[in-house]
């Protein structure tokens, strides 16, 4: 699946994932590939990214994360890498 990052500012991360873990309001959730479409407000916490080349992960200040046919949206308030 395709996965950007965006702060009001810059984009943080570009690229394909194949799991992506999330800081949702109401706990900790991930999204795989075929993933059914999801809206979601986010917490403040990490955002790990699992990609072929290896582990990744931000620090996000919350926001909004967008998933729809394999691809994830993620409009962040403020990132910390």
């Amino acid at each position: 699946m395709t996965l950007d990052i965006i702060t009001p500012d810059r984009k943080v991360f570009s690229g394909e994932a194949s799991a992506v873990t999330f800081p949702g309001i109401e706990g900790q959730f991930q999204v795989l590939n075929d993933h059914a479409p999801l809206v979601s407000t986010l917490a403040k916490g990490p955002v790990t990214i699992q990609t072929a080349s290896g582990q990744q992960t931000f620090i996000v200040d919350g926001g909004v994360v967008e998933v729809l046919r394999n691809r994830v949206l993620v409009l962040a308030e403020a990132v910390v890498a």
